[in-house]
């Protein structure tokens, strides 16, 4: 991996947001244990196109994102790829929590009463960064969660699964296109802990290793060779 040029911690409940450039290495370390890290994706030149998580999953083949695999937008291009994973599952079919879900498992609390200690959820923290690109609730799609892991029972529920992220654990994403980035580390709209996780993430920027003819994402299937054909296109088209 590239020395960081930048690195930050986001304290827990808290949320960020950055446009990231071609070429660019984020990873994101889960510094306590028991993170979670919502995410979205949008294209800062047209921010119609945005993250698509149904095209993702499905013509990778998978319920999962871990390494090997790359984050789709709705026009067939890779936002970015999954170069490195220390967990192998990071889900993106639950969406995100909201100020109800969080109250009514937590108790609800105001900045002005708790400051750093506020039990933010995942929702309002995506509609703050997104207000400041002029987007709104309607903007929205189905995000990414960043360490965390849900299992299916018999009967198709959903639970997340306890203990999944331990302290250090590590992904890398490699942008593939310029790229808008949303992120917080609220909890999982899933989550059953017994307080309300204020956990940080440490989060590092670097230039990623060229993509060569044997990238192990580029070449997982037939349809990732595709999508970096369409982002080729599309850079041949900005020149």
């Amino acid at each position: 991996m590239s020395k960081p040029y930048y690195s930050t911690t986001l304290p827990g409940a808290s949320h960020w947001s950055l446009r990231l450039h071609r070429g660019v290495q984020l990873t994101l370390t889960d510094l306590n244990g028991g993170a979670n890290v919502g995410m979205l994706f949008y294209n800062p030149e047209d921010l119609l196109e945005r993250y698509n998580a149904p095209d993702t999953l499905k013509c990778q083949h998978t319920f999962k994102l871990t390494r090997g695999h790359c984050l789709y937008s709705d026009m067939g291009r890779i936002f970015c790829s999954i170069t490195e994973d220390t967990l192998g599952w990071h889900e993106t079919v639950c969406g995100t929590s909201t100020a109800a879900k969080v109250a009514q498992r937590w108790g609800g609390s105001t900045y002005q009463e708790a400051r750093n200690q506020r039990r933010q959820n995942g929702y309002d923290s995506f509609l703050v960064e997104l207000a400041k690109y002029g987007l709104t609730a309607k903007d929205m799609a189905a995000n990414v969660n960043f360490f965390s892991k849900v299992a299916v029972d018999e009967t198709g529920n959903l639970s997340l699964a306890a203990g999944h992220s331990q302290a250090g654990a590590r992904v890398s994403l490699r942008f593939e296109m310029d790229t808008l980035v949303i992120m917080h580390n609220c909890p999982h709209p899933l989550s059953e802990a017994g307080d309300y996780p204020h956990t940080p993430i440490g989060c590092e920027l670097a230039q990623a290793q060229p993509v060569g003819s044997d990238d192990e994402c580029m070449n997982a299937c037939a349809e990732n060779r595709r999508g970096f054909e369409n982002n080729r296109l599309y850079h041949f088209g900005l020149s």
